[in-house]
C-alpha cells in the first residue's frame, strides 16, 4: 500500500510537470467518458431501473389478440373473467384513456384521465398522498361517483388546498367527489390529470363481450410466479372462453409481456445502438490517448531506463506507469461527469415521444452511474495506459542511457503498435460512419415518404362534448355544424373539417365485409382503418381524389349510406374493377348491419407512421352516421378532431378557434392544439433522436481518427528526419518524399477502411429494425463514407508531409 501511495504521489507530480499532454489527455478522455456516462443514464433510467412503483417487477400488461388486429384492447366481459378466473394475479387491473371536462371555478378545461378498475392503484402498490384509493364499491354502475387527482391538478386547479378531499367538482356536466390526491412522484405512461372508476362509466353497450372500447389491462403476479406460468394459465382460461362464446371469441388471444418491456419497446433499439456508438467514440478516445503516450515515451526512456539501473522491476515500472494512466483516466471521468451532468439535460429535452413519461422522469445521475463511470474510467486507463506501459519497459538500458532514448524507444515493434492503433481508430470510425449514414438516409426517407396528405399549413385541435349535457346526437349535430360554419368564415381559413382520429396517430380498426368477398370464418374478416369525417376534411388535409366523388352535404341519414374507400383497398380487393358502386357493411360474417355504396377512392393515408406497410381504409360521413343509431360508431362521436387549412401560420388560428367554440358553447373547452407537421414530427422522433446523436457521435469518432492518423503521421516524420534528410541529400525529390510519408498513411487508413468495412456489414444487421427504404449493406452509404475517410485521412496525411518536404538535408544530418 505504501508504495502504491508513492506510485500516485509520483505520477501525480509527473503529470503536473507536464500540463499540456495531461490537459489535452484529461479533455480527450472527458468528452468520451462523458458521452458514455450521459448515454448510460438514459439507458439505465429507461431500460434497467425499475419502473417506479412498489410492484415493479412483478407488473405484466395484458391485451387481445386476433390474426386481423394482433395488438386489441380487451372487451370488459373477458377482463372479468380473466380476473376471476385466473390463480396468478395477485391483483389484474382495467384501465382506458379518456378526457373530462372540468367546469366550475376558473375556465373551462379539458382534463386527461383513466377509467380505470378499483384495483389499479393496489396493482401498481401506490398509495394517495391524501386520502384513499377508489373501493369496490364505488366501481360498479350507478355507484356514487368519485375522483382521485394527481399533484399537478391539485396544485394548478385546487391551490394546494389540503381539504380537497370531499369536495365535490364538475366534470362533464356531473358532479364528482374528490376521494384521493395522488403522491408527486407518481407518473403514468404519459401526463394524467385525474382517475375515475371505469365500471361507473361505462356505457351498457359496452358490456358487450365483441365490444373492444380501448380497455387495456395491467396485473401483479403472486410471487413466485412466472410470466410463463401466468401466459400458460390464461392460454387455457381464453380457450374455455373461445368454447364458451364462439361468435366472439373464437381465434382470439392474448399478448402478455412484462410492463417495463411493453413500455420500452419503441426505444429499446435505438438506444443500444446509441450506447454502442458511444462505446465506440471511447476506444477512439483510448486510442488517441495510447498514441500520446507512446509519443512521450520518448523523453521518458532516459528515466526509465535509470530507474531499471537501480534495481526497479520490469513490473514495478508498467505499474507506475499505469497507475499514471488510470490518474488521468480518473481525472477525464471526474471532468466527464459535469459533461455527464450537461448532457444529461440536453437529452431529456430531446428524449423521444414514445418514452412515458414515467420512463423520462428516472433519467438521472445516480447511484448506478456514479459507479458506471467509475468502473468505465478505471478500464478505461488500463486500456490505454497498459499497451505503451509494456513498451515502455522493454527500453534498452544501454541504448537508453547512451543515446538519451531515441534509440531505445524508436524501434519497430513500437512503431508496429502505433501503426495498429490509427488502423483500429480508422475501422471504428468507418463503422459508426455507417451506421450514421444508414440512419440518416432512413430518417431522410421517412421524411421524404409519401403519407397521403399535406400536412403544411393545417391546425389541429380536439373537442370533446360530454354527454352528460349533449344527450342526444341531434345536439351533436348542431354543435359542430355551427362550428364548422363559423370556422369557415374565419380570415385565412380555406377548409375545416371534422374526423375521429388524426394520421400519424394510430387509427380505429374494424372487421368489415365486402360484396363479393364474404367470409364463413371469423378469423378471415378483412379488418381496415374505420373514419368518420365531414365532407370538407379531405379537402383541408389535401387527400387526393383518385376516383368518384366526395363527401357532400347531401349525404345525409335520408341518403342512401355510403363510403369512401382507400386505392390500397381497392386495388386489393376490387383489382381490375371499377370499385365506385360496390357495397361494403361494417362487421364480419355475422354482422348484420347496412350496405353502403363506394362513391370514392382517395389516397392511401398513413396513420400509423411514414414507415407503416398500411391497412385499407375506409371513411363514412360523420352527420349521415349520428343519426343511424343502430350502426357501430353513431354513439360516441362526440369527440372530434377539427383539422383547419389556412393561408396563415396554423397556430395564429387558435384564438379565434377558441372563441368561436366559446360563442357557441360557453363550458366548452378545446384541446391537444398542434400543427399536424408536429403531429408528424413526433411520428419519426426516435428515428431522429437515434440518427442526430450517431451522426455527433460518428463526426466526433472521425475528428478524433483523423488527429490519431496526424498524430502518429507527424512523430514519423519528426522520427524519420536524420532518414529523410539522407534521401534528400541523395537525390530524393520531394515528390518522392511526399508518396513516402503520405503512402504510408493512407495505406494504415485503407487497411482500417477494409476492417471496418466488414465490421459494418456484420454490426448493421443489428439495426435492420431502426432502417426504412435502405439496406443495411447500402453499397452507395458504404463507398460514401469509405471515400470520406480516405479524403480526411489524406488530408491528415497532407500536413506533415508537407513538413517532411521542407527538411533540410545539412540540419537533418547534424541533428543525428
Amino acid at each position: 500500500m505504501n508504495n502504491l501511495w508513492q506510485d500516485i504521489r509520483f505520477g501525480m507530480r509527473l503529470l503536473w510537470k507536464s500540463p499540456g499532454f495531461t490537459l489535452v489527455t484529461i479533455l480527450a478522455l472527458a468528452l468520451g467518458i462523458g458521452a458514455n456516462s450521459a448515454i448510460f443514464s438514459v439507458v439505465n433510467g429507461v431500460l434497467l431501473r425499475p419502473l417506479p412503483f412498489k410492484t415493479a417487477d412483478r407488473l405484466v400488461f395484458l391485451s387481445e389478440w386476433s390474426q386481423q388486429v394482433p395488438g386489441m384492447s380487451v372487451s370488459y366481459p373477458n377482463y372479468q373473467d380473466w380476473r376471476d378466473q385466473s390463480t396468478v394475479f395477485e391483483q389484474l387491473a382495467a384501465f382506458r384513456s379518456a378526457g373530462y371536462i372540468l367546469t366550475g371555478a376558473g375556465d373551462p378545461e379539458r382534463l386527461s384521465a383513466r377509467e380505470v378498475s378499483a384495483s389499479f392503484f393496489p396493482a401498481l402498490g401506490v398509495t394517495p398522498a391524501l386520502g384513499r384509493n377508489f373501493t369496490a364499491e364505488e366501481d360498479k354502475p350507478g355507484a356514487s361517483r368519485t375522483v382521485v387527482i394527481s399533484q399537478g391538478l391539485w396544485q394548478r386547479r385546487f391551490g394546494g388546498n389540503p381539504n380537497v378531499v370531499g369536495q365535490a367538482v364538475t366534470l362533464n356536466n356531473q358532479s364528482f367527489t374528490v376521494v384521493g390526491v395522488l403522491p408527486q412522484t407518481f407518473e403514468w405512461q404519459s401526463p394524467v390529470d385525474l382517475f375515475v372508476p371505469i365500471e361507473n362509466s361505462l356505457g351498457d353497450d359496452l358490456q358487450a363481450r365483441d365490444n373492444h372500447p380501448g380497455i387495456y389491462l395491467i396485473g401483479t403476479l403472486k410471487n413466485g410466479v412466472t410470466v410463463e406460468q401466468a401466459r400458460a394459465e390464461l392460454t387455457t382460461i381464453t380457450a374455455r372462453l373461445a368454447q364458451q362464446y364462439p361468435k366472439t371469441n373464437a381465434g382470439n388471444g392474448f399478448t402478455l409481456a412484462k410492463l417495463q418491456d411493453r413500455a420500452t419497446e419503441d426505444i429499446r433499439a435505438a438506444l443500444l445502438v446509441v450506447l454502442a456508438a458511444v462505446g465506440f467514440v471511447l476506444l477512439i478516445a483510448c486510442a488517441n490517448v495510447a498514441n500520446l503516450l507512446l509519443a512521450r515515451a520518448a523523453t521518458r526512456a532516459k528515466e526509465i531506463a535509470i530507474r531499471t539501473a537501480l534495481g526497479a522491476g520490469r513490473w514495478r515500472i508498467v505499474r507506475q506507469l499505469l497507475t499514471e494512466s488510470i490518474l488521468l483516466a480518473l481525472a477525464g471521468g471526474a471532468l466527464g461527469l459535469l459533461f455527464a451532468m450537461w448532457g444529461v439535460d440536453a437529452l431529456r429535452a430531446v428524449i423521444p415521444d414514445e418514452v412515458p413519461r414515467l420512463l423520462v422522469a428516472s433519467i438521472r445521475l445516480d447511484t448506478r452511474v456514479l459507479l458506471f463511470t467509475l468502473v468505465v474510467s478505471a478500464v478505461t486507463g488500463v486500456l490505454f495506459g497498459l499497451a505503451p506501459a509494456i513498451q515502455i519497459s522493454k527500453a534498452n538500458l544501454n541504448e537508453a542511457l547512451k543515446e538519451g532514448g531515441r534509440s531505445a524507444t524508436g524501434g519497430a515493434h513500437r512503431n508496429y503498435v502505433r501503426s495498429l492503433l490509427v488502423v483500429s481508430e480508422v475501422a471504428l470510425s468507418l463503422l459508426l460512419l455507417v451506421g450514421a449514414g444508414l440512419l440518416m438516409q432512413s430518417f431522410l426517407n421517412l421524411q421524404r415518404a409519401d403519407i397521403g396528405f399535406d400536412p403544411d399549413h393545417v391546425l389541429t385541435l380536439r373537442i370533446s362534448l360530454p354527454e352528460a349535457r349533449y344527450t342526444e346526437n341531434a345536439q351533436i349535430e348542431n354543435f359542430y355544424r355551427a362550428l364548422l360554419q363559423r370556422v369557415e368564415h374565419l380570415p385565412g381559413v380555406e377548409y375545416a373539417g371534422l374526423t375521429r382520429g388524426l394520421p400519424m396517430s394510430g387509427g380505429i380498426e374494424s372487421g368489415i365485409t365486402i360484396e363479393g368477398h364474404e367470409v364463413t370464418d371469423r378469423k378471415d374478416t378483412i379488418v381496415a382503418v374505420n373514419l368518420t369525417v365531414t365532407p370538407d376534411y379531405f379537402r383541408a388535409m389535401e387527400i387526393p381524389l383518385i376516383k368518384g366523388r366526395y363527401f357532400t352535404d347531401q349525404d345525409k341519414t335520408d341518403a342512401p349510406p355510403v363510403v369512401l374507400i382507400d386505392e390500397m383497398l381497392a386495388a386489393r380487393y376490387f383489382a381490375g374493377q371499377d370499385p365506385i358502386g360496390k357495397r361494403i357493411r361494417l362487421g364480419g360474417p355475422d354482422a348484420n348491419f347496412p350496405w353502403m355504396q363506394v362513391v370514392g377512392v382517395v389516397k392511401h393515408v398513413k396513420h400509423y407512421g411514414p414507415d407503416e406497410e398500411g391497412r385499407g381504409e375506409i371513411y363514412r360521413p360523420y352527420f349521415q352516421l349520428l343519426n343511424m343509431p343502430n350502426v357501430p360508431g353513431a354513439r360516441f362521436n362526440n369527440s372530434m378532431v377539427l383539422a383547419v387549412r389556412t393561408t396563415n401560420e396554423p397556430t395564429s388560428l387558435t384564438g379565434a378557434i377558441r372563441n368561436a367554440v366559446l360563442e357557441i358553447d360557453k363550458d366548452q373547452p378545446i384541446s391537444q392544439v398542434q400543427p399536424m407537421t408536429q403531429i408528424v414530427a413526433s411520428a419519426v422522433s426516435s428515428q431522429k433522436f437515434a440518427t442526430w446523436l450517431l451522426a455527433i457521435f460518428a463526426t466526433v469518432a472521425l475528428l478524433l481518427a483523423a488527429l490519431g492518423l496526424y498524430g502518429v503521421m507527424a512523430y514519423s516524420v519528426t522520427q524519420r528526419t536524420h532518414e529523410i534528410g539522407i534521401r534528400i541529400a541523395l537525390g530524393a525529390a520531394q515528390r518522392d518524399v511526399l508518396q513516402l510519408i503520405v503512402g504510408h498513411g493512407m495505406r494504415l487508413t485503407l487497411i482500417g477502411v477494409a476492417i471496418g468495412l466488414v465490421g459494418s456489414f456484420v454490426i448493421t444487421r443489428l439495426m435492420k429494425s431502426l432502417l426504412y427504404g435502405v439496406s443495411a449493406a447500402d453499397p452507395f452509404t458504404y463507398g460514401g463514407v469509405a471515400l470520406l475517410l480516405a479524403l480526411v485521412a489524406l488530408v491528415a496525411c497532407l500536413i506533415p508531409a508537407r513538413r517532411a518536404m521542407k527538411v533540410d538535408p545539412m540540419v537533418a544530418l547534424r541533428y543525428e
